[in-house]
C-alpha cells in the first residue's frame, strides 16, 4: 500500500472483519493524494455503503454545507472513515473492526501526510484522543505529533439535534482560522528566508 490507489484497491478486496460479508461496497475515502486536511468520520451509511464513496448521504450534503460556509471545496480535502464498511443497521462499530482496519487509517495518515485531522464524532475523536469528550473539545486544536487534531461533531449528530448545526458551524469558522493562522506561519516563515539571503550575501 505504497500509494492511495494501491490502499483503495485493498480496501476494496479487505476481508479482515465480518463487515466484508454484509457489505456492498467498501468506502475507503476519497479526496487528492496530497492533502494538507483529513476529515475522519466514523463508517460508511446506506448511501455510501451503496456508492463505495465516503458522506454522500444527508450528512454528507450537511458536511457539504459547512465546507461551502468557510470557502472549502470538497475536492481540497480527503475524507475517510475509521471502519471502511458499513456496520449492519448503521450500529457502532466493534472494537475488533476498528483495529482490523486501523492500517489503512494509519497509511492514509502517513500518505497525505495532512497538516490537520479533524475527527468527525467521538470514534474518530477516541482514535487520536483517548480519554476526551467530544463536548468538551470540540472546536479546539490539539497538538498531536507534528500535525493539529481539530474535533468536531459528527454531522448526523446535527441531523437528529437540530441545535447542533449552530455549533458545527462555529466550528468550522474556528478551523478556518486555524487554517489561516497556520498559512500566515508558513508565509512570515518565507518572508523571513527572504530578508536573511541579503545578509547571508555580505558575509560572502
Amino acid at each position: 500500500m505504497d500509494s492511495i490507489k494501491a490502499l483503495e484497491q485493498a480496501v476494496a478486496t479487505c476481508t479482515d472483519c465480518s463487515l466484508c460479508e454484509t457489505r456492498t461496497y467498501s468506502v475507503p475515502g476519497e479526496g487528492p493524494e496530497k492533502s494538507d486536511i483529513l476529515f475522519i468520520g466514523e463508517g460508511p451509511g446506506f448511501h455510501e455503503d451503496q456508492q463505495g464513496r465516503p458522506f454522500v448521504g444527508p450528512s454528507g450534503k450537511l458536511l457539504g454545507d459547512l465546507f461551502s460556509l468557510i470557502g472549502l471545496a470538497r475536492s481540497d480535502v480527503y475524507i475517510a472513515n475509521i471502519v471502511k464498511c458499513r456496520p449492519p443497521n448503521n450500529r457502532d462499530p466493534l472494537p475488533e473492526e476498528i483495529k482490523a482496519c486501523r492500517k489503512y487509517l494509519d497509511q492514509q495518515i502517513r500518505l497525505l501526510d495532512p497538516k490537520v485531522i479533524v475527527t468527525l464524532g467521538r470514534f474518530s475523536l477516541m482514535r487520536f484522543l483517548p480519554g476526551e469528550t467530544i463536548s468538551k473539545v470540540h472546536g479546539k486544536s490539539r497538538l498531536w505529533g507534528h500535525r493539529n487534531i481539530f474535533p468536531m461533531y459528527h454531522p448526523a449528530a446535527a441531523l437528529h439535534q437540530g441545535n447542533l448545526r449552530q455549533v458545527l458551524e462555529e466550528d468550522m469558522w474556528k478551523l478556518r482560522e486555524l487554517l489561516q493562522s497556520m498559512q500566515a506561519e508558513v508565509t512570515q516563515e518565507d518572508v523571513s528566508e527572504v530578508l536573511t539571503e541579503p545578509e547571508q550575501l555580505k558575509m560572502l
